[in-house]
């Protein structure tokens, strides 16, 4: 049975994807924007990493959770498309990042980003060479492990006990063996509830949009009463896709979405680059410090991130055709 698409959640991603580049903009600017949305909003917005959490284990459980359980796609062929997926704009934005700061910390870390193994190694948020890449090393780790994830949620029983171990497993990474979200342990309840809404996704599409909506808004709202902690983050995060799932809009579902989504990782992976340039150029103060100005800067940082996307991505293939004529 050929499994549904949810294409509402191109928009999820959409949103992620401007969230992240305004969180970044905000961060690395010096703006004289006072008020609770810039200042705490905004900066919030990094969370939305584990909203991808969520949506890539969802997705990959409509790719594969089926075929990997019924053995119909092998192991090579599985992690060789993750690879093809991933490396070819990944290590391009790796080289040239080192040859803009050659160095000798810097040939290490481009060796370790260049293997795609660096999510496993146990400082792995502090590699510079593309220094958002540690999301991208996170994600990796959860691809190479997604064959025992598919175990731990091959039954709804099994997958809420697999979600509380991760929860308790989160709490006694913050307690006790102080990592963070750079961790896969830490992570993994946003990966395993994605699993879940999978699980669940023919009694979830039956559900009442506007009143999930309405839970998405009272979620948002006690996040910042309470402010962000696991519980807020993961409860944010699953209504939110789970809203994705059941709208039929055109707000979260069409053409521009559908664009942005397909290049979501490539603006996640090369968007401070951009802004690195823009910045060189003076465009991120060329109309002072206000609110203007941070609009005008995340804007020109994302149109120009999509348009570099764009333009690698057509160039890569362009190699990787001719290389297959060979």
């Amino acid at each position: 049975m050929k499994e549904k698409h949810y294409g509402a959640i191109d928009g999820l991603r959409t949103i992620a994807s401007v969230g992240i580049v305004m969180m970044h903009v905000q961060a690395n600017n010096s703006y004289d924007i006072p008020g609770f949305v810039y200042n705490t909003i905004i900066p919030s917005l990094t969370n939305f990493v584990f909203l991808f959490m969520v949506i890539s284990a969802f997705g990959m459980c409509i790719g594969y959770y089926e075929k990997i359980l019924q053995n119909k796609i092998s192991l090579t062929d599985f992690y060789l498309r993750r690879f093809q997926k991933i490396l070819p704009f990944f290590g391009v934005l790796v080289i040239l990042d080192f040859l803009l700061a050659p160095s000798v910390n810097s040939l290490y870390e481009m060796f370790a980003d260049l293997t795609l193994m660096f999510g496993f190694l146990p400082d792995a948020g502090n590699i510079s060479v593309i220094g958002v890449g540690w999301f991208l090393g996170l994600i990796f780790v959860f691809y190479v492990c997604f064959p025992f994830f598919c175990f731990l949620i091959e039954n709804r029983r099994r997958a809420w006990l697999a979600f509380c171990v991760s929860v308790l497993y989160n709490v006694a990474c913050s307690v006790y063996f102080q990592v963070g979200r750079k961790n896969i342990l830490y992570c993994a309840c946003f990966f395993l509830a994605g699993g879940l809404i999978y699980l669940y996704r023919v009694e979830i599409s039956k559900w009442n949009r506007w009143i999930v909506l309405g839970f998405a808004a009272a979620a948002v709202v006690l996040y910042y009463i309470i402010d962000a902690n696991t519980g807020t983050q993961l409860l944010v995060s699953s209504v939110l896709h789970i809203y994705a799932m059941i709208s039929s809009g055109k707000v979260l579902q069409n053409r521009i979405t559908n664009f942005i989504s397909g290049i979501s990782m490539e603006i996640y992976l090369s968007h401070m680059i951009i802004f690195r340039v823009a910045e060189k150029v003076k465009m991120n103060s060329i109309i002072g410090s206000g609110w203007f100005q941070y609009a005008f800067t995340v804007a020109v940082v994302f149109i120009g991130t999509g348009i570099f996307a764009v333009i690698v991505q057509k160039v890569i293939n362009i190699f990787i055709k001719k290389w297959s004529i060979r």
